[in-house]
């Protein structure tokens, strides 16, 4: 390496050699240590690292390294998402297999992260599309099923005749796929579910141990996610039928205003209800066109409500009155019972609905005037047009009317869950095989578990349409029956490769004896996992998946705590000129580039302290140079002072004036840093700490004391290790230390070295640094005030302008605003 001089390249690569070499991130298990378990959220391996990842990652990595210095047994892993639709599109493009491509980008994917200089304990690295992982991923969906968590049914199912498998209802955007936009169509399929509406309400009640550690917003999400309603459900008949229908309602209160009934289009109900209808064609375009939107699209508040009348009547069941029944594409299927009862006076989008299509509309709750409703009164009040109920509070009403509708047994108070369960099934082959049987004879039986995993066949046809690929390969597809011997089919679907993420995290714990998927023992010891990193995105629907993989596994005896993720950290994204980088648009700035260019500590350095973590960081090209430079300036620090910082009896001696500055300058930044990484997860105040302790090193005069000067560098090389590991590496060596840096206890700061006499104050004009000036401890507000404006350099700054105002914080700056 360059002697005594900064080149990025050349120290990184010795550095990342040297930790490699002597397993420096493999995981301590040190009884007399405590557990920490970081990890951020494994990537898919699409082939390159955008800088979205390196923000994750770097953040990710400043927990680890802190927490290691600070005496923890530190797990950090690192994996890959490796199933999933986007490989399997590539084999179909380029006649690449998909066990090719995705190695091929695990491979290049992992070096990138190496270069970043990830403290990651690469020895338990997994890839959800090894055999040795999705056989039990494979063992886990027995076990659901074993616990009747795992059933199959027909179901309507979002189906994109260009990738040849089902959508989950967010991958339908304005009824089209989202990936390669062809309009997607209703399909009814035999699919395989996850019974999770069995666990909503402990989902629910559990977000309460979450409170603290998530963000606010993210419970919200998941809490609106998972919709818990309380009601009732009352039973109506149906004019000249056997049959009834079942509603599903909040307010039971409001039933004597009920005009008519509304079923999903999907209800089982319909096709007999319009069955010798004459208008029945007319329905059954609607139904078909209605089934080609979204369930976010169709329950958007923007939706126009649309609907047409069935020909039937259902019964009220109070009253006997006729009511008509519509079918309208706000209401679905399984939501409630997918069936509402219309109440316009009381509801905003029945009031809408009814307005449209000339439907009565009945008050039943006194909105305090005589007029003609002209919107949906929403408030409370006494009932009014509700027979007996009269006069009541409605509130009161809801549960007297429920207790009738009881008595007479056709209703009872209920809760429903906006959660439905979880399709799990896939109709593509780049996924876990599901692990069952299909025999004539026995039913659906589970392959035996000596057998797993199911290992996904080599040879199938990309190119055909409408169902699995995994259904051309007849060696695969024909097998017996375990049960009784027979010719038998193998299950063709694949899981959701939500699956996979699910339980990742236990994985890494450890493997165990080969008997289950995870080592009890050591998942108990690691998790819940201490911090977990990740976007956004996976808000809801990975956290809640892995929530409720936990909530099972507990229940099966196979970890003792309930939820997974302790604390969670969910970091903006990345944006150039105010949009998100991505490759659609254009705006994609390498990782790469800048590493080659800068070196990654830069890079690090940077992306930590452009912006707080949960915030949208802009990127910013000056930026990237005044990171390097910083690092630059740190190294120069260190190679013009290697003669005091070489002496290993030289002490420090804060009796002057100058050392004590910089002694509580020292000693405030491992306060702040400790604070800001350790507490807060600040990482840009924790570098801007460090960057004025390097300020404060900088303005120390010469002749004064040396061990002071030495003692505040080797503190600030100790405090940016964790941001810039191979500089602070370098440099920690060239200060002649043998110790290892990543392994050095954290800095304590000394409390009598923050209790000086003197506060230096940052004197500000308009909000800009313009002096700096040394006050008494004890001076007051107006003190200070009145010397500050009173400074040469200030008064020749306010010269021809007015105060307004001046601002005073205690012991930190003044603020002049001027005019």
């Amino acid at each position: 390496m360059s002697e005594h001089r900064y080149v990025p390249s050349e120290v990184e690569a010795k550095w990342q050699e040297k930790w490699e070499a002597s397993n420096a991130h493999d995981t301590t298990h040190d009884p007399n240590k405590p557990f920490y378990y970081c990890l951020e959220q494994f990537p898919y391996p699409s082939g390159r690292l955008h800088m979205g990842h390196v923000r994750v990652y770097s953040i990710g990595d400043v927990v680890a390294r802190f927490k290691k210095m600070h005496g923890h047994n530190v797990l950090h892993p690192m994996g890959w998402d490796a199933f999933g639709m986007p490989a399997e599109n590539f084999a179909i493009q380029h006649g690449v297999h998909p066990n090719v491509s995705t190695h091929d980008n695990i491979a290049f994917m992992r070096n990138q992260q190496k270069q970043l200089g990830l403290s990651y304990d690469w020895s338990r690295e997994l890839a959800t599309c090894d055999p040795d992982y999705y056989k039990w991923t494979q063992w886990i969906f027995q076990l659901f099923y074993e616990r009747g968590l795992a059933y199959k049914k027909k179901a309507a199912v979002n189906w994109c005749p260009e990738c040849s498998t089902v959508l989950a209802n967010e991958q339908v955007i304005d009824g089209e796929c989202w990936r390669c936009d062809s309009e997607v169509v209703k399909k009814d399929l035999e699919q395989w579910f996850f019974k999770i509406t069995d666990y909503a309400d402990r989902l629910l009640t559990d977000l309460e141990q979450l409170q603290g550690g998530w963000p606010e917003r993210v419970i919200t999400m998941q809490r609106n996610w998972i919709g818990k309603s309380t009601g009732a459900e009352i039973t109506y008949g149906i004019h000249g039928r056997d049959e009834t229908l079942t509603v599903f309602t909040t307010r039971p209160d409001t039933l004597y205003g009920v005009s008519y009934v509304v079923l999903a289009p999907e209800n089982e109900l319909v096709q007999k209800l319009i069955e010798g209808y004459a208008g029945a064609a007319e329905v059954q375009a609607f139904i078909d066109s209605v089934r080609k939107a979204s369930e976010i699209e169709r329950t958007s508040t923007d939706t126009e409500k649309v609907g047409i009348f069935t020909g039937s009547y259902a019964v009220h069941p109070l009253t006997g009155e006729k009511l008509p029944i519509w079918i309208a594409n706000y209401v679905l299927p399984d939501y409630g019972t997918g069936c509402v009862m219309g109440v316009p006076a009381h509801d905003e989008r029945d009031f809408e609905f009814a307005t449209k299509y000339q439907l009565p509309i009945v008050p039943v709750i006194d909105p305090g005037h005589q007029d003609a409703l002209t919107e949906a009164f929403t408030g409370e009040g006494r009932l009014i047009n509700s027979a007996e109920f009269n006069g009541m509070a409605n509130t009161e009403a809801l549960t007297k009317i429920v207790e009738v509708l009881e008595q007479k047994g056709i209703g009872k108070a209920t809760t429903s869950f906006r959660l439905r369960d979880w399709l799990i099934s896939r109709q593509r082959y780049w996924g876990a095989p599901i692990p069952m049987i299909n025999c004539p004879s026995c039913g659906t039986v589970p392959v035996p578990k000596d057998q797993l995993p199911v290992l996904l066949p080599e040879h199938v046809d990309f190119g055909v349409k409408g169902k699995s690929p995994l259904e051309t390969n007849d060696e695969f597809v024909h097998t017996t029956c375990p049960s009784c011997g027979g010719a038998a089919r193998r299950e063709t679907d694949t899981m959701d490769t939500f699956i996979d993420s699910s339980w990742y995290y236990l994985r890494y714990t450890g493997k165990g004896d080969g008997t289950q998927p995870f080592d009890t023992e050591a998942a108990n010891n690691w998790l819940p996992v201490d911090k977990y990193v990740g976007g956004i995105e996976h808000a809801i629907l990975h956290l809640l998946y892995s929530r409720f993989f936990t909530k099972v596994l507990h229940d099966a005896g196979l970890v003792n705590y309930t939820e997974p993720f302790e604390s969670l950290l969910t970091q903006g994204m990345v944006v150039l000129n105010g949009a998100k980088m991505s490759k659609s648009k254009g705006n994609v700035v390498s990782p790469e580039d800048i590493i080659n260019k800068y070196g990654a500590d830069t890079a690090r350095v940077f992306i930590l302290f452009a912006a707080p973590p949960d915030r949208d960081l802009e990127w910013s090209d000056q930026g990237v140079e005044g990171a390097h430079r910083f690092l630059n300036r740190v190294w120069r620090m260190v190679e013009n002072h290697i003669p005091i910082l070489r002496k290993n009896n030289l002490k420090a001696d804060a009796s002057g004036d100058a050392a004590k500055k910089l002694r509580m300058a020292t000693h405030a930044a491992i306060k702040k840093v400790t604070e800001d990484i350790g507490t807060r997860y600040q990482f840009n105040t924790a570098i801007s700490a460090i960057m004025e302790l390097v300020n404060a090193i900088y303005a120390y005069p010469e002749g004064a004391d040396a061990g002071t000067k030495a003692e505040a560098i080797r503190t600030a090389v100790i405090l940016l290790h964790p941001a810039a590991p191979h500089i602070t590496s370098e440099l920690w060596e060239m200060m002649g230390e043998t110790s290892k840096l990543y392994a050095l206890e954290w800095p304590v700061y000394d409390e009598s070295a923050l209790a000086m006499d003197e506060v230096e104050y940052v004197v500000q004009i308009n909000g800009k640094v313009r002096e700096r000036l040394v006050f008494p401890k004890e001076a007051t507000k107006e003190e200070v005030e009145s010397q500050a404006i009173a400074s040469e350099k200030v008064q020749a700054l306010l010269e021809g302008k007015s105060i307004k105002k001046v601002i005073v914080v205690p012991g930190k700056l003044v603020n002049v605003v001027v005019g």
